[in-house]
């Protein structure tokens, strides 16, 4: 074989392999030196592959895709700062256990540290934050390097999609000539056509029947307990948590990334309004609990979270399928490392059915009296970011998905986002809880799952501007509701904003943009919304296909402080008043 031979067989190995194994979705940045796996993969039939000129939104796209697909997302890119590029959504990805395969080009051995243009250190390049890395060996076809590319490949797919998912990487080194033998690709079929080298099957936690019928009679002397739900997007978890509870007659405390505010069976047992009715010292000290069964990541509430601290004397349970240490409070006195609805399940089989509990129709009783509190803010005749996500369930369609930005929205989607009769998946970037490439997760998740709405603060749009260009190249619909308050809204919350002199500068940061000449420029439709009839009767019209569509709310940080405080505060007069007519 000469160089082109050897390049192509064992590029065309590794592609087959990674298709063998589940991947379907691919996004290339382009360059140079990633030439030879490009090239392969373009060929191959059995690939979307989704070509991104920003390595920083593209990585997010793949975020994106992955996170709603559950399958692994492939990422390409030559040598260089491009790798680099892909270190935030690698980050986020690692946090937030997506699964992602990402493949940096790079020099041959002899062209590092010798100056050579766009060659950086790429070994161990993103360091803890991925799996598992490996530097692959320069390309040959020989059967022995043939059943090593195979290897490697069906390695990483497999690791990836161990729990706790995550992101590898792969270090592809590639000497020129860089292209491909296309021409001929089926000829550099394996002896075996399609067939694997290495099958690997990866479990599913569990524990034994014995510790199952063990903790069910422990579960059993508790009649005050609370179950905690933070993000979770596991097929059959809605289902199992729900009859546990149904059993146990324990609250669920539901974050709105749980997936479990959009269920439409057993809506008695979610509780939704914790955020705001937790702030309240009263409500706290007639809540205490006896134990907590916590799933997923950490809740969005920061109320919910002060709430946890303080009950550093009672039974903190965790049951986290990944096997991680989600305790950021360090109050756990059981870490359950196993499969969260195998949990459910087994637990469930070993219990009796409670008749009666007074502590959940207290909690079932200051929910339903905060939520009337709540739906107040549908009064305020003026743009209001609470009032925004208030009216979001009736507006959205049926089996859509909702994107959300971090900093504010996200928080007023935990506080006025209550349980609907409709389904609507609910997404956001809670990883590493940055503003990063939120446009361009939320088009990665729009080229898997329609129709798709995005809500986010004019700081987040403009971070990943960038971004909408996925929705221009790839034809992905999707709805923008951009809340503009004109800087970090989130800041006007925070003790910063007592220290007026430097607040603006350094924390407020008011950008001052007019956003439709960008909408413009993705050849989108913009849309200023001055009421919320105006609002209503856009979310109404359908979305047309391949089109780009902002809706721009434009808000008021002082007039949003002050709705929230005096909201709370209501709320916080009718507890006091509850629990002193109890008594």
């Amino acid at each position: 074989m000469n160089h082109q031979q050897h390049l192509t067989a064992y590029i065309h190995a590794f592609v087959n392999e990674l298709v063998h194994n589940g991947i379907e979705n691919v996004v290339i940045s382009p360059g140079s030196r990633s030439t030879p796996i490009a090239m392969v993969m373009a060929e191959h039939k059995h690939l979307n592959i989704h070509v991104h000129v920003d390595e920083r939104a593209a990585a997010f796209f793949a975020l994106g895709t992955a996170k709603a697909s559950k399958k692994p997302t492939v990422l390409v890119c030559t040598s260089g700062t491009a790798a680099a590029n892909y270190f935030p959504a690698i980050i986020e990805a690692a946090i937030s256990r997506i699964p992602l395969l990402v493949l940096t080009a790079d020099r041959p051995h002899e062209l590092r540290d010798v100056g050579a243009p766009q060659a950086i250190n790429q070994i161990e390049l993103y360091g803890k934050q991925v799996k598992w890395f490996m530097e692959m060996s320069p390309p040959e076809g020989t059967k022995e390097m043939i059943r090593y590319v195979k290897t490697v490949s069906a390695r990483a797919v497999s690791t990836s999609l161990q729990d706790p998912k995550g992101p590898v990487h792969l270090n592809l080194p590639f000497r020129e000539p860089l292209i491909p033998d296309l021409e001929n690709l089926q000829s550099y079929d394996s002896e075996k056509k399609d067939t694997k080298y290495i099958h690997m099957q990866n479990g599913e936690l569990s524990l034994s029947d014995e510790y199952f019928q063990d903790l069910a009679a422990r579960l059993s002397n508790y009649s005050n307990g609370i179950i905690i739900c933070g993000e979770m997007d596991k097929e059959y978890f809605s289902d199992s948590i729900l009859q546990l509870a149904e059993i146990l007659k324990f609250p669920i405390l539901a974050d709105p990334l749980s997936q479990l505010r959009t269920v439409d069976n057993r809506q008695e047992y979610i509780i939704d309004t914790y955020d705001t009715f937790l702030r309240n010292d009263t409500a706290k000290k007639a809540l205490k609990p006896e134990i907590v069964i916590r799933f997923g990541s950490m809740p969005i509430s920061k109320a919910l979270t002060l709430f946890l601290k303080e009950q550093y004397e009672i039974e903190q349970f965790v049951i986290d399928g990944g096997a991680g240490f989600r305790d950021p409070n360090q109050l756990t006195t059981e870490m359950i490392y196993c499969d969260e609805v195998i949990f459910c399940q087994k637990v469930a089989s070993y219990l009796k059915y409670c008749s009666v509990n007074h502590e959940l129709q207290t909690w079932q009783t200051i929910n339903k009296m905060t939520k009337e509190a709540l739906q107040q803010i549908k009064e305020i005749e003026q743009m209001s970011e609470g009032k925004l996500f208030s009216l979001l369930g009736e507006l959205l369609p049926e089996d859509s998905v909702l994107f959300v930005g971090n900093s504010m929205p996200i928080r007023d989607l935990d506080t006025f986002f209550h349980t609907q009769d409709k389904k609507i998946t609910v997404y956001a970037n809670r990883g590493a809880n940055g503003i990063d490439g939120t446009v361009s997760t939320a088009l990665g998740v729009g080229a898997i799952k329609q129709p798709l709405f995005l809500v986010l603060g004019d700081l987040t749009f403009f971070h990943d501007a960038n971004g909408l260009i996925a929705a221009k190249q790839f034809d992905i619909p999707l709805t923008i509701i951009l809340i503009n308050n004109n800087g970090g809204g989130i800041f006007s919350f925070l003790p910063q904003s007592q220290h007026e002199k430097h607040f603006e500068l350094l924390f407020g940061t008011p950008l001052d943009l007019d956003f439709k000449h960008l909408i413009t420029l993705y050849k989108g439709k913009y849309q200023l919304i001055e009421n919320w009839i105006q609002f209503d009767n856009m979310m109404q019209m359908q979305t047309e296909s391949s089109k780009l569509r902002v809706f721009e709310l434009r808000t008021n940080r002082n007039e949003n402080v002050e709705e929230h405080r005096e909201l709370i505060k209501n709320v916080s007069q009718e507890i006091d008043l509850y629990f002193k007519d109890e008594k």
